[in-house]
């Protein structure tokens, strides 16, 4: 053929090799571009090229094996299609690499090789022509008197339309094909069918080479004639389904065209997204996601499996499938049996159980109420998380927990838009897709320790999902649709308020979990933890008991913690121990049982004394439990790790005992000064906060302006205290950051004790803010404080007048124990801090007000 005529394509192409296929003029065809001399065509030409010639290329079909490719550059087929690169798509997964999306225009063969680096630049000869194609009856007129061309055209025609009546005219590419037989030139069917239907490489490299349109007829016409063949045989084979004989449903992709038939009672194999459809239309979404799913499944249907995205859209579908729109479960609303099942499997937490049977309560009476947002605030250990588990099995829930300690990205919360690879949900969505109903309790775990970073800040992406005015219409990024969020469950739990942000600690219902006292950790180890531990190692209460006092001593002598976590531990360290002895005792033989008839105390066996006459062989193995006492207990656990330290610190002056609140509960802590001669400078170390090193100051000052009326002297017997005398102020545990208002009152105890040369009482420990008018202001924690100084021994504690409402929520037992001051300035937390009350004082022998064993 001549190409005097029509379209040229430009004297000179670069060429692109391709493994991956035949590229024929008029069909499209996606190419994979890895290799090096394939991507430098794409950067430096299609990339950066900015007219229409820059994106035609030649494609010329590499026939060595893949496996052998070197950098020399391969033998070039003479043949090959200029094609128009219509979409460059990069990514960098697994390796970088182009995908490229060309549509074949027309042959041209191979001149001359211009250049090989960096990538093949050749002199071509266009063969086809790109318009002015001839008519049938011209091609008829130029074929000669026989009309041979005119035949093969004319034959090729009535087969491809009978190939195309065969199928199915209801799917849309099918029913495109057959209006464009009618509408094509005869002369380009031979290269549109031969890349649609069933062929190997080597028979599409055949049509290539068919230049001539005679041969390219005559080549391609067996192709379709054995393709027509085959789906006759097919519908044989076949047996075909009530009202829908002769159906067969033709999926299309270029550049090929698949066929496949629906087996009789295989719905859910042979056509998915026929059931995909059916379970979008079952899951009783809101209007608004359905439109969105039956857009995304009309989109799916016409995109070929082979495109990326496919994939991403079919994930999407399936999880909207699977989230529980409108399934629920229905609610427990027995108080009674709540109130049982709350008592059975926590004791104490008064507070907490109180507030779940309100909200069964408001249940019963309201259907349609919203799930309540609340936050346990509490040391660790104290049963914040086995509290939200409780909770759902009271009210018949799943339960599912959150841990969101250490997040920093707000992705985790609201998930990733689709448009970014490796997209996902949120850890939100995730949840009700795991749990399968929309009313569980959610657990978000240290909900305090959210991080902030790039990604964006967590604890912002919280406030729509925790605000029960809006979470009704939650929109995580990765659905782009609402979903409600308002039946659910929201338990937050934290350590401290403090690290919070203010906006999402407002939209919560906060509820302080405080620590145990060592009465309700007795209960609760033997309520609890003993049984678990003992069903953990494999032994019952046959074989180990422990005492009450025992679990007295673990709590007082090895343990000092607001929750049981260690508790627990050092109960499994003893089950450990005892289970090693249990199994020596099931693999003693007799005669071993004869020598080890002598068994220690220490190993904490008691035995019955052998009673004359009895053998060894009776005596072995001891039927008799294993009890463990103190001294078994210091065996197994070894020295005492806390003592009561208390009064053996306190036996100079200048030494005092303060109450501080640690995020794991309240502490007691030993504040000490010593005074020596110097320019009156006073030091602070402790690894102290800005906060108590002003606290310091103003306890100075006040003692400065005050050191008459108390008789405070210097070191040379001036009135100054300060006065040729330097101060040093400590607080121990130096290794430990220390901050807050409340070791004001402790510090001025101190000071007064080292300056007037008396000791501060023994068992007395005190917390408060001061003034420079020597006030007492109220501080927080006062729970904490109290359980912490009833844990150390001490009798007295002094806390702030303002905080008195505070002790109604301290247990009884422990106020019946304690002697409570509670002072509204420094004179009487001086005049009940030392015996006697203090020097100077109008009254030393009165006491301020004292809340004594209430």
């Amino acid at each position: 053929m001549s190409s005097n005529s029509g379209i040229q394509i430009p004297s000179r192409l670069p060429l692109l090799l391709t493994h991956e296929g035949v590229l024929l003029p008029g069909s499209t065809m996606r190419i994979s571009v890895e290799t090096a001399r394939n991507m430098h065509l794409v950067k430096n030409r299609l990339l950066k090229g900015t007219s229409l010639k820059s994106t035609i290329i030649g494609v010329i079909p590499n026939t060595r094996d893949p496996e052998y490719d070197t950098e020399d550059l391969p033998t070039l087929h003479s043949i090959g299609t200029a094609g128009l690169a219509v979409q460059v798509v990069g990514s960098n997964w697994p390796k970088p690499h182009y995908t490229l999306l060309i549509t074949g225009l027309c042959r041209f063969r191979v001149a001359q090789l211009l250049k090989e680096g960096p990538f093949p630049v050749a002199e071509v000869e266009q063969l086809d022509k790109l318009e002015q194609y001839t008519s049938p009856e011209e091609m008829s007129e130029a074929a000669g008197p026989d009309g041979e061309l005119g035949e093969l055209s004319q034959r090729f025609y009535q087969a491809a339309v009978q190939l195309v009546g065969m199928l199915d005219m209801s799917v849309p590419v099918v029913a495109k094909l057959r209006r464009l037989l009618d509408s094509l030139p005869r002369e380009t069917l031979p290269d549109v069918l031969a890349s649609m239907i069933h062929t190997s490489n080597n028979e599409k490299l055949q049509v290539l080479d068919a230049v001539s349109l005679e041969e390219r007829f005559k080549k391609t016409l067996p192709l379709l004639t054995r393709q027509i063949e085959g789906l006759k045989l097919l519908q044989k084979t076949r047996k075909p389904r009530l009202d829908d004989d002769k159906r067969v449903k033709a999926f299309a992709c270029f550049p090929a065209i698949t066929f496949s038939l629906d087996e009789e009672g295989d719905d859910e194999d042979g056509d998915d997204t026929a059931v995909l459809e059916r379970k979008v239309k079952g899951a009783n979404m809101p209007e608004p996601a359905l439109r969105v799913c039956l857009k995304e499944l009309k989109r799916l249907k016409k995109m070929p499996q082979s495109m990326p995205e496919y994939a991403l859209t079919r994930n999407y579908l399936d999880l909207m499938v699977e989230l529980p729109w409108s399934k629920s479960t229905t609610d427990c609303l027995d108080i009674h049996a709540a109130r049982v099942l709350l008592d059975s499997d926590h004791y104490a937490m008064e507070k907490l159980k109180r507030r779940v049977l309100e909200y069964l309560a408001v249940r019963q009476l309201k259907s349609t109420l919203k799930g309540p947002i609340l936050c346990f605030v509490g040391p660790p250990g104290v049963g914040k998380t086995s509290v939200g588990r409780s909770i759902a099995r009271t009210l018949g829930r799943e339960f599912h927990r959150i841990a969101l300690g250490g997040v920093c990205d707000q992705s985790d919360i609201r998930g990733h838009r689709r448009t970014y690879v490796g997209s996902m949900p949120g850890r939100i969505i995730n949840g009700l897709k795991t749990v399968g109903v929309n009313n569980p309790v959610f657990l978000l775990d240290e909900v305090d320790k959210l991080g902030k970073s790039l990604q964006g800040d967590p604890a912002s992406a919280l406030l729509e999902v925790l605000d029960p005015e809006q979470n009704h219409s939650f929109t995580d990024h990765y659905l782009n649709v609402a979903f409600d969020l308002s039946q659910v469950l929201f338990i937050a739990t934290a350590n401290s308020t403090a690290t919070i942000p203010p906006a999402l600690l407002d939209r919560m219902e906060v509820l302080q979990v405080q620590g145990y006292t060592q009465e309700e950790k007795v209960e609760i180890a033997h309520r609890h933890l003993i049984p678990h531990q003992l069903e953990q190692h494999g032994l019952t209460p046959q074989q180990l008991q422990i005492p009450q006092d025992t679990t007295q001593d673990i709590i007082s002598k090895y343990t000092r913690e607001a929750g049981v976590r260690s508790l627990e531990r050092k109960i499994g360290a003893i089950c450990r121990a005892v289970a090693v002895k249990v199994a020596e005792g099931h693999n003693v033989t007799k005669s071993e049982a004869t020598e080890q008839r002598v068994v220690r105390r220490s190993v904490c066996v008691l035995r019955a004394e052998e009673p004359d006459g009895v053998s060894a062989d009776m005596a072995a193995p001891p039927d008799m439990p294993i009890v463990i006492d103190h001294i078994a207990l210091k065996d197994i656990l070894g020295p005492h790790v806390f003592e009561m330290e208390v009064s053996e610190r306190l036996t100079l002056p200048g030494v005092a005992v303060g109450l501080a609140w640690t995020p794991l509960g309240g502490e007691i802590m030993f504040v000490e000064a010593s005074r020596m001669e110097g320019e009156g400078q006073l030091t602070l170390t402790g690894q102290l906060g800005d906060v108590m090193k002003e606290s310091a100051h103003l306890a100075m000052s006040w003692l400065r302006s005050n050191a008459k009326t108390y008789q405070l002297t210097n070191l040379v017997g001036g009135s100054d205290p300060l006065e040729g005398t330097d101060i040093h102020l400590h607080f121990p545990a130096g290794a430990v950051t220390k901050d807050g208002p409340s070791a004001g009152v402790t510090m001025v105890t101190v000071l007064a004790s080292l300056f007037s040369g008396r000791l501060v009482r023994s068992d007395v420990a005190m917390t408060g803010e001061i003034t420079l008018r020597g006030l007492v202001l109220p501080v927080g924690g006062i729970k904490d404080k109290v359980l912490a100084a009833h844990r150390a021994g001490v009798k007295r504690v002094i806390i702030p007048k303002r905080n008195e409402k505070d002790l109604e929520e301290i247990p009884a037992n422990v106020r019946k124990e304690l002697d409570f001051v509670t002072a509204s300035n420094l004179d009487e937390v001086l005049n009940a801090a030392f015996d006697g009350g203090f020097p100077g004082m109008s009254n030393p022998l009165t006491l301020p007000h004292i809340v004594s064993k209430l």
